[in-house]
């Protein structure tokens, strides 16, 4: 058992959201599915996933709390064609991509961003020109401009 799990709190998504997740995620399924009777909130589902090797635990509790961008999930990419796989799969609100966030279905927060990412950062010169020249355009368009990124894995 891992020690910190997201837990991840839903409406009333809890196992459709375990069911999209596990199927935009390579290497990843559903664990466990629970049903609590008779609580605050009614019935509640519990479901656990693993995405990646990273394990979730997903409530369908109510709408007392809602996603916002103070949290988000980093997903690095290798190449040019991960990241667009993942930006088609989970992007749900166009208005909320900027600088390589994008919000899904259920408001969730992600980041897609490409693995050298961290390095890139690493280079104090280079940081200001890697992030805020992007303005409200996504790291997506600037990685297929490879005149902005370098370092992806493909060689550029």
């Amino acid at each position: 058992m891992q020690k910190i799990t997201p837990h991840l709190w839903f409406d009333k998504e809890a196992k459709e959201a375990a069911e999209f997740y596990t199927s935009v995620f390579p290497k990843s399924k559903i664990k466990d599915t629970t049903t609590l009777h008779n609580t605050p909130s009614g019935s509640v589902d519990i479901v656990t996933i693993e995405l990646l090797g990273q394990e979730f635990m997903l409530i369908s509790a109510g709408p007392l709390f809602k996603f916002n961008e103070a949290i988000s999930f980093i997903v690095y990419c290798d190449t040019q064609e991960e990241i667009d796989y993942y930006w088609e799969k989970l992007s749900a609100v166009p208005e909320a991509e900027q600088c390589g966030w994008l919000k899904d279905k259920y408001g969730l927060s992600w980041q897609i961003v490409p693995t050298v990412m961290d390095e890139m950062l690493k280079d104090k010169d280079k940081i200001p020109s890697i992030i805020f020249s992007y303005g409200k355009t996504s790291i997506k368009s600037g990685v297929r401009n490879k005149q902005k990124i370098k370092g992806d894995k493909n060689g550029t």
